[in-house]
């Protein structure tokens, strides 16, 4: 059996890939301690009194859940956190819904008009009509102030996620669109049944996208949304971390008096818990739904 053949890293390829080494540990650092500051300092015992740099290598079982439990016993907290999911999963139905027939329009090559509904498309992406017309549409028009649909709308449908989204469909072989038409297939059945099941990739890639934007959005629902009760978690994440009218948001004073610092903290690490819980399951179809739906222009 013949041995694999061993490459000879140059002196330059060594002095490359060990400064490449040393920014990604870097990298690694610059990313890790601020997270591993945040969460010591979410832990924080009532009673400790040294510093952050201290605190960061504080043991375990010295940790308390103070915080956490004044955050979960809280109403206001709870609501949030449940607005921002319903916004969350609204948003990400609706928005995939209205992308993927879009991008599948734009990638019929049969499709009459096909040129004109592209630029049609890239008009709105190259030149925004502003904040105030949007205001308007909303309030005026749509009448949707206070609504969880005033933050989902506005965000609905992005040209660039579409863009990719009908780059990645026309990779798909023509052969087998044309095989499922000659068969009867009207397009909504070749959409459901041979595109979509083909796109996996892309799809999950285009609702991370929408997810993340959805549950990081803090202008829409700060615009549009006054009742208290339909606030999402980034309105209240403000309102926490700002220290503003500290005991109407959080009762402080409850389940063993955690200190504020260690609420603010464990407030900001609560919010991040469903897109860290979420990527690990998406990360495999991520860099193949990106790469794909880039190659053509």
């Amino acid at each position: 059996m013949e041995k694999p053949k061993t490459v000879r890293l140059t002196t330059t390829d060594k002095i490359f890939y060990g400064a490449l080494d040393t920014y990604l540990v870097l990298l690694f650092f610059i990313i890790a301690i601020p997270m591993w500051s945040t969460i010591t300092l979410s832990f924080k015992p009532q009673a400790f009194l040294g510093s952050n740099f201290e605190l960061m290598f504080n043991p375990i079982w010295k940790w308390s859940v103070g915080a956490y439990r004044a955050l979960i016993g809280n109403n206001g907290f709870i609501l949030a956190f449940r607005n921002s999911l319903l916004i969350l999963v609204l948003g990400v139905f609706w928005s995939l819904f209205l992308t993927i027939p879009m991008a599948y329009c734009m990638s019929v090559k049969t499709l009459p008009g096909r040129k004109i509904l592209n630029v049609f498309v890239l008009i709105p992406y190259l030149f925004n009509i502003g904040m105030i017309p949007t205001y308007l549409v909303i309030t005026k028009t749509l009448h949707l102030t206070d609504t969880l649909w005033a933050v989902v709308m506005p965000g609905a449908l992005s040209t660039y996620n579409c863009l990719i989204m009908r780059n990645f469909f026309d990779g798909i072989p023509e052969s087998l669109k044309e095989s499922a038409r000659i068969d009867g297939a009207a397009e909504w059945r070749v959409l459901v049944s041979i595109i979509m099941p083909l796109s996996k990739p892309i799809i999950l890639t285009i609702g991370l996208y929408y997810g993340v934007n959805f549950w990081n959005d803090y202008f829409h629902p700060m615009l549009y949304i006054n009742k208290t009760n339909l606030q999402p978690l980034p309105i209240l994440l403000r309102n926490i971390l700002i220290g503003s009218g500290m005991n109407e948001v959080v009762e402080v004073n409850a389940f063993g008096n955690a200190p504020i610092e260690s609420i603010k903290a464990a407030s900001v690490f609560m919010s991040a818990i469903p897109m860290v819980l979420a990527y690990p399951f998406i990360q495999k179809y991520f860099t193949k739904g990106t790469m794909l739906g880039g190659v053509k222009g």
